[in-house]
């Protein structure tokens, strides 16, 4: 094998680092007698209510500590969890579940049916499946102990498939006393009933956090199949490890100091695939769109010619080649870039390299007045920190006023919430990425939402095209979402819901050692990997 000088300076930076590995990770690694895993992911973990935010990471925390009322199979088909069985009436109207036996919370306490009714109300408030589910529920009630019942106005074949989804906010069963919280109020705790103990003795906040095997789960009996079958947690022990450089992330990977690295760098992806010992692996094969998210609360993008303007000004090629060199494409579909309901409907806007000019023109026609435009930076994210800077530059060049707000994910995911004007600590875009598989599913994305205040971050709003999005639900044939999926797109398109940046996959790195880690779209389980 040829080794270029690029490769050379690559591999000594990475020898470099690895004499900067923090002493008490290496402290860790050498004095850990028992199977531990340690993870290095893409942000550190600011967030841990998994349904006040719909933040990866947060959702892969509570992936680990809570249960499901169901789960999505490899095939994402919905089977049974925490469920033992259910029934539904001859109407379609009214579903009875019945919980497992062997399910407790992680103070040693039942879980019941109560827990699950709050739950489901809670997750209601802001998940687009939760929302419909609550629009057609009659009632959520409790029946007994174990057992509890949905009823609804009208029937909605789709109820199970929505329970299940796998889409942050995901529908993660909380004790009734942490549910009866309103959404917008974070949960304080991290007591659940999964597979996974959070153990909060050892929390290092920015630093690491760590998740201890639940000896007392009782697992499904059936194999683990994606996020159905049995929660087998086959270590004692996983730490995350929040490494925001990645070049001392990707040295203790080649050191074995860490085991996985949720986003090792573009630049450093040859160097860890010719390393015999390192595996470079995709979990979601079916990859992701990065998009940009425009305040519509607030000037300037609360005029549509402006975010009209951010559609001619983006150079989806120049964004790609930077942010996933190797991993990237054009992506011009709301629905993701190769999903059944991908379609080229309203597309003109789109042109190799951006129309800049387009972008000037339509800003001057939005009234535009040298407002300050406020782009939320996340450091810790290269596609949001690389990103950021390619889009104030873009700006600048059109004579915008730009301002980059840098923080850490963490930080932007508490700022992005904020409704107030720039003056007041609000904001004007931010960058972020959506699986296909979410955007294939209008019902179950919070990305695809149009109503409002009720809607995602940036809040867009369009009457025609929710009610357009709500027939969804009762179209019965794929031809017809397929057609539905067109005049969403035509609609979305004119008002700017948001802005893509191109489509990509997003490669992790592990040691060879680290083995049977579920592959999905959009989140990562811990149970079933296994570390030699």
């Amino acid at each position: 094998m040829t080794i270029s000088r690029r490769e050379i300076i690559k591999t000594g930076l990475a020898a470099g680092a690895a004499i900067s590995i923090p002493s008490v990770l290496r402290a860790k690694a050498a004095s850990g007698s028992t199977p531990t895993v340690h993870m290095v992911k893409a942000n550190d973990l600011r967030i841990f209510d998994p349904i006040f935010t719909a933040t990866n990471v947060t959702a892969d925390h509570g992936l680990a500590i809570y249960d499901t009322l169901f789960g999505l199979d490899s095939k994402f088909m919905p089977q049974p969890q925490m469920v033992g069985k259910w029934s539904v009436s001859a109407d379609r109207k009214t579903y009875t579940f019945e919980l497992r036996d062997g399910l407790a919370w992680h103070d040693d306490t039942p879980v019941t049916a109560g827990d699950c009714v709050a739950s489901i109300r809670r997750w209601g408030q802001v998940a687009p499946g939760g929302q419909l589910i609550m629009e057609r529920a009659g009632d959520i009630s409790k029946k007994d102990d174990k057992t509890f019942v949905i009823s609804l106005k009208e029937p909605l074949g789709i109820l199970i498939d929505l329970l299940a989804d796998l889409s942050p906010p995901c529908l993660f069963i909380m004790r009734e006393k942490d549910a009866s919280r309103p959404a917008t109020e974070q949960v304080t705790t991290n007591i659940g009933s999964g597979p996974f103990r959070f153990n909060d003795a050892l929390v290092k906040p920015g630093a690491s956090y760590t998740y201890d095997r639940n000896e007392k789960y009782v697992p499904r009996q059936e194999p683990a199949d994606g996020l159905a079958g049995g929660k087998i947690v086959k270590v004692d022990r996983i730490i995350w490890d929040n490494i925001s450089d990645p070049q001392t992330a990707f040295a203790a990977l080649q050191a074995g100091e860490i085991d996985y690295v949720e986003q090792p760098p573009n630049d450093l992806l040859s160097v860890i695939e010719s390393d015999p010992n390192l595996v470079v692996d995709v979990l979601d094969k079916s990859g992701k769109s990065m998009l940009l998210r425009l305040n519509c609360l607030q000037k300037p993008f609360d005029n549509v010619k402006a975010r009209q303007a951010m559609l001619h000004l983006i150079d989806q090629e120049a964004f790609m080649s930077v942010l996933a060199p190797k991993y990237g494409a054009s992506v011009t579909s709301i629905f993701g870039g190769d999903t059944l309901y991908s379609n080229d409907e309203n597309t003109g806007w789109y042109k190799k390299g951006g129309d800049p000019e387009k972008a000037k023109q339509l800003f001057k026609e939005a009234g535009y007045a040298g407002e300050k435009v406020v782009v939320l930076q996340a450091t810790d994210w290269a596609p949001s920190n690389d990103g950021s800077q390619l889009l104030a530059a873009a700006l600048r060049n059109i004579g915008i006023n730009v301002e980059l707000a840098p923080s850490d994910w963490g930080g932007l995911s508490t700022r992005r919430a904020k409704k107030d004007s720039i003056e007041n600590g609000g904001w004007s875009m931010f960058i972020t990425s959506e699986a296909d598989f979410s955007l294939a599913n209008p019902l179950a994305t919070p990305l695809l939402l149009a109503n409002g205040e009720s809607a995602w971050y940036g809040w867009p709003k369009n009457d025609e095209y929710e009610a357009l999005r709500a027939k969804w639900a009762t179209v019965a044939t794929l031809e017809e979402r397929k057609a539905l999926a067109r005049q969403m797109q035509g609609l979305w398109w004119d008002f700017v819901g948001d802005v893509r940046l191109g489509h990509y996959v997003s490669p992790m790195a592990r040691r060879k050692t680290l083995t049977d880690i579920i592959g999905l779209p959009q989140v990562v389980p811990m149970w079933n990997m296994q570390k030699a």
